[in-house]
């Protein structure tokens, strides 16, 4: 009796051990990954896929940032189109002030993607003209950088920049410190049309022949863009100022009434450091003529003969800034 026992026993053992064995779940890769958990949210990095009831001010704010310190092109891109809606909003939202994004923007004029430079543009055309002019200075210190830099299209796109700043401010322009002499010394250097230079055969000091030309197949289109750009600016510098009405109480007003304009006594500059003649302020269009015609015209005229004999695009261009100088220095 005790070995038919031990013997049931036995078989139960064996029993319990098959059914262990058939039940048992399939042994887990090692590259097993749980995906069964539940997520209530996604979060992606310095981004907010959902953004109803934020605060506006932090996201124009972020999108600020981004537009600057953000690695894709694609995110700088976006975040200077949302930046223009809001300037471009009834009313604008602005929390930081044109000054502000002015400073924070202006470096990605040398940007190396054609998006993202051509949505800057964009983002300046919906700035307020009235608070545009009292930043010329600092703008123009980026684009005289753009129009020197090694790549055509970040030049071309500079021109671009350019010809908005004189649309909206081109007085201050032409008349801030620096704005004159120093912007024709970056055309000098974009076009090869060196002052120091009396005629397009000379051999001293730079060559005469066009830079837009090199290393690029749009050369000529190139050149002609800068020559007519050199035109309207140089329009806006000869340009007569308007006579101002007839006040009697201009005296007295000069006395006594505050000034309106920022900083209305530049022109003296008692705190600055001092100016050597590239960077000195010509407020009207007879010192920019006096100075343009000791220091400029020969080399400008030699550039624009020379290009007038090469026809096409570059000889129109050149004929419009003959026009230019014909009517400026009358």
């Amino acid at each position: 009796m005790g070995s038919s026992t031990k013997k049931k026993k036995e078989k139960k053992k064996d029993f319990q051990k098959a059914k262990l064995k058939v039940g048992k779940a399939k042994a887990k890769a090692a590259n097993f990954t749980d995906t069964s958990f539940k997520s209530k949210s996604i979060v992606v990095n310095q981004q907010t896929l959902v953004t109803d009831g934020s605060d506006p001010v932090e996201q124009f704010k972020q999108n600020l940032s981004l537009a600057i310190n953000a690695k894709s092109d694609n995110q700088r891109r976006d975040a200077l189109a949302y930046i223009t809606n809001q300037l471009s909003a009834t009313p604008p939202n602005d929390p930081v002030g044109t000054s502000g994004v002015l400073t924070k923007l202006l470096p990605l004029l040398s940007n190396s993607s054609a998006l993202v430079r051509t949505q800057l543009l964009k983002l300046f055309r919906v700035l307020p003209p009235a608070e545009v002019g009292p930043n010329v200075e600092k703008i123009l210190m980026y684009i005289r950088g753009g129009m020197t830099h090694l790549s055509n299209d970040i030049r071309n796109d500079t021109l671009n920049i350019l010809e908005w700043l004189l649309e909206v401010a081109g007085d201050e322009v032409v008349s801030c410190p620096g704005g004159w002499l120093k912007t024709l010394n970056s055309f000098s250097s974009m076009l090869g049309w060196n002052p120091s230079v009396g005629s397009a055969t000379s051999s001293k000091g730079w060559t005469l022949a066009p830079k837009a030309t090199l290393g690029s197949k749009k050369g000529p289109e190139a050149q002609a863009r800068q020559i007519q750009v050199l035109a309207k600016f140089l329009q806006t510098g000869f340009r007569a100022e308007a006579p101002l009405p007839h006040n009697p109480m201009a005296y007295w007003d000069n006395i006594y009434r505050l000034p309106e304009t920022p900083n209305p006594f530049a022109y003296l500059n008692l705190f600055g450091t001092p100016r050597d003649e590239d960077s000195e302020m010509y407020p009207d269009r007879i010192s920019r003529q006096r100075i343009f015609d000791a220091k400029w015209r020969p080399a400008i005229s030699a550039g624009m003969e020379s290009a007038k004999k090469e026809g096409g695009t570059v000889g129109r261009a050149a004929a419009t800034l003959d026009r230019a100088l014909s009517v400026g220095l009358e």
